[in-house]
């Protein structure tokens, strides 16, 4: 179990995406950004349909490549 020294949240206090009543949205104007970042710096390309659940798990999947916190 980790836990983010940002926001204090353990793994297990984070819901998984695919729960969330919301996850079939657009992702917000802050996930999109950050997730171009994170893109950006894999040299990854991003789809425009990505969903916020999708986009969450994307930011997970980016932030463990490119070894961000």
């Amino acid at each position: 179990m980790t836990n983010d020294a940002n926001t204090g949240l353990s793994d297990s206090d984070v819901p998984d995406p695919a729960t969330w009543r919301t996850g079939d949205e657009p992702p917000t104007h802050r996930q999109r950004a950050y997730l171009e970042t994170l893109a950006k710096e894999a040299g990854e390309e991003l789809p425009d349909d990505l969903t916020k659940a999708q986009a969450s798990e994307k930011i997970d999947e980016l932030r463990e490549e490119t070894g961000r916190e």
